[in-house]
C-alpha cells in the first residue's frame, strides 16, 4: 500500500488578545510596545514596567499565540515561534502587530519605546524591518537577533534613534562566544546607534534600566 503525506497551507480569521497598562492621555510622554519572552503571558510580563510613572507611561503588550502548560506546576506559558515554518508563522505575527499597532494609533506615538526580551527579541525586530517603522528607542533585553536580518534593514532608521543591548552577565543562556556574536551582528546592524548595557545578574528583565529609559 502507498501512503501520501502532504502538508497544506490554510488561510483564516484568527483572534488574539493583547494587554495594556495605564491609560493613554495628554500627559503621556512614553508609547511602550513590549514583546514578553518564551513561557510569558502578556498581562503577567507587564508587571516589570509598574514602577513607571502612570501618568507618562503607556504599555502595550502583545501575546504570543501558541499557549501551552508548563511543567511541573501546569502554569500557562506563551511561544510567539520556532524553527518550524518561521516564517509563516512570522507572517501571521506581522498581521496580528498591524491589528494592534491600528488599535492602539501607536504609529501616530512621537515616543515610541520597542522593547522585546529574550525571544520577544526576534519578533519586535523582524517586526520593525518589514514594516519599517520608526520607534525613538529600541531595546533588545537578553535575546538573539535573527540571521536573516541585515544593516540594510534599519537603514529607514531616523538618525537619532536609539539601540540599547541590554544582558546579564550571568545569564544562564550566554556564553563567551554567544556574547561576542551577538554584540557583533548588533554592532554590524546598528553602528554608532548600539549601547550596550550589561548588568550583573542572571536571564533576568532589568526593571532598573526600564526605569531609566523613562
Amino acid at each position: 500500500m502507498n501512503t501520501h503525506l502532504e502538508e497544506k497551507e490554510i488561510h483564516f480569521t484568527a483572534k488574539n488578545t493583547y494587554s495594556t497598562l495605564n491609560q493613554l492621555t495628554d500627559s503621556t510622554e512614553n508609547i511602550w510596545f513590549v514583546c514578553h519572552g518564551m513561557g510569558y503571558l502578556s498581562r503577567y510580563f507587564l508587571k516589570y514596567f509598574k514602577e513607571l510613572d502612570p501618568s507618562k507611561n503607556y504599555i502595550v503588550a502583545p501575546q504570543a499565540p501558541s499557549k501551552y502548560y508548563q511543567q511541573p506546576k501546569m502554569h500557562v506559558g506563551a511561544n510567539w515561534l520556532t524553527r518550524d515554518n518561521t516564517n509563516m508563522g512570522m507572517e501571521t505575527i506581522i498581521n496580528y502587530f498591524d491589528a494592534v499597532f491600528e488599535a492602539e494609533s501607536l504609529n501616530q506615538s512621537s515616543n515610541l519605546i520597542v522593547l522585546g526580551y529574550s525571544q520577544g527579541v526576534s519578533v519586535a525586530m523582524r517586526y520593525l524591518a518589514k514594516r519599517q517603522l520608526q520607534c525613538q528607542h529600541l531595546v533588545l533585553h537578553s535575546g538573539g537577533i535573527p540571521k536573516e536580518l541585515q544593516a540594510s534593514d534599519f537603514d529607514y532608521m531616523n538618525t537619532n534613534t536609539k539601540v540599547s543591548l541590554v544582558y546579564g552577565t550571568e545569564d544562564e543562556y550566554l556564553n563567551k562566544d554567544r556574547i561576542a556574536n551577538e554584540l557583533a551582528r548588533a554592532q554590524e546592524l546598528f553602528n554608532q546607534r548600539l549601547h550596550v548595557e550589561r548588568f550583573k545578574g542572571p536571564h533576568v528583565v532589568n526593571v532598573s534600566f526600564i526605569k531609566s529609559l523613562a
